[in-house]
């Protein structure tokens, strides 16, 4: 009896080594029905602009099959080191957003990349990344000190800094949006008092409320792009010069796919009728090739992946953990959620891509990298092995 009770002792003390393969999982397959859903869109276009309809699904497949291998090799890591080099990793995204203004590339009429001979990158994705890894290593060296009010203005200023920043010398409005949604996410989660995010929520609710009055009883023709956006959005087919078509176009591709869709590669919209379909507006070729079932089985994907981020930041060991997951999780949700209200257009036009399923490079290079960071979370929680 008594060696029985040492070996149940022994064993309660064992913990188990944890590592997010369901998480791992999620991410291989948004990532290859991602690669589906963007040839089967940029087929058409891809042909006609670069002679092969291969032309974005070779990039995308590359940069993806290479990211996702570095960020398992990266995961590796304990985030502790990476936590160490956040302050310097934030002060290079803050400084390359202010040179994209004077050193970036213009790219449908926006300075937004930064060209280093063959290659290009966003600085403003690299910011998202900054954000999350800087801000709870910051609340987490406040310690006690982050229910005081001053230490609440420091992390607010510092998101808010890369987000004017992003706004100001990007023009990028949709990722400055995400990185103060970062911000105040991570803030509810470590500030105690719960006042000021109400009082936020009314402001900006009024301030929305006021901007579009204004803009349904003055708007010229010389009045900003957004404003113009939004006169779009409350009437998109009387302003389809506008902006609207593109808005229409993917309604239209919304609402012929049906419950079940016309059929992998049979959309009509691709055909140029929804400009540049591979790219934020790539939900729309989803719903009316595959219908509401595939848009359902979507959003399936990203909450199983929402949901395997939400378990990591309940079970990481330590605080910076959790936060850093919790950052993660804050931007995967806002980011889907955001560019399905896009283009449904349940809001405005704000140019926001869909995680893991839109083109573009960089937007995977540094999503890889946020999945790395929550795997390497994952790998230090310990569960006690409860075996007799």
């Amino acid at each position: 009896m008594a060696k029985k009770k040492r070996k149940i002792k022994v064993n309660l003390r064992q913990s188990s080594q944890y590592y997010d393969y369901n998480l791992l999982v999620s991410v291989i397959l948004l990532t290859c029905f991602g690669l589906i859903m963007l040839y089967s869109s940029s087929a058409y276009s891809a042909q006609i602009k670069f002679g092969s309809d291969m032309y974005y699904f070779k990039k995308q497949a590359a940069i993806s099959a290479g990211c996702l291998i570095i960020a398992i090799v990266a995961s590796r890591v304990d985030y502790h080191v990476y936590a160490m080099f956040s302050g310097w990793i934030y002060l290079i995204a803050n400084v390359l957003l202010f040179l994209t203004k004077f050193l970036g590339t213009e790219l449908n009429g926006a300075k937004r990349w930064i060209y280093l001979g063959p290659l290009s990158f966003q600085p403003a994705e690299m910011a998202k990344v900054a954000v999350i890894l800087f801000l709870p290593t910051l609340i987490v060296k406040m310690g006690k000190n982050m229910k005081s009010w001053p230490a609440f203005w420091v992390v607010l200023l510092s998101g808010g800094l890369t987000s004017l920043l992003t706004f100001a010398f990007t023009e990028n409005l949709s990722t400055a949006i995400i990185i103060a949604g970062i911000t105040v996410g991570l803030l509810f989660i470590v500030f105690p008092d719960s006042r000021p995010f109400a009082i936020g929520v009314i402001l900006i609710a009024l301030l929305a409320a006021g901007v579009v009055w204004y803009v349904k009883g003055n708007l010229t023709s010389g009045s900003s792009f957004r404003l113009k956006r939004i006169l779009v959005w409350l009437n998109p087919e009387a302003n389809s010069s506008l902006g609207g078509y593109q808005v229409m176009q993917g309604l239209y591709a919304i609402g012929s796919g049906g419950f079940f869709g016309k059929g992998l590669g049979n959309s009509l919209q691709k055909l140029d009728y929804v400009p540049e379909a591979q790219n934020d507006m790539i939900f729309t070729i989803i719903c009316e090739e595959l219908g509401l079932f595939g848009a359902i089985m979507l959003t399936i994907l990203f909450a199983f992946m929402l949901y395997r981020l939400f378990f990591i930041a309940q079970n990481a060991p330590d605080l910076l953990g959790s936060l850093i997951a919790s950052g993660i999780f804050i931007h995967i949700a806002l980011q889907v959620v955001l560019n399905i209200a896009v283009v449904t257009n349940a809001i405005p036009t704000t140019g926001i891509t869909l995680p893991f399923i839109s083109y573009g490079g960089t937007s995977i290079m540094f999503l890889m990298a946020e999945m790395a960071l929550a795997l390497s979370v994952s790998r230090q929680i310990r569960f006690k092995n409860q075996e007799a």
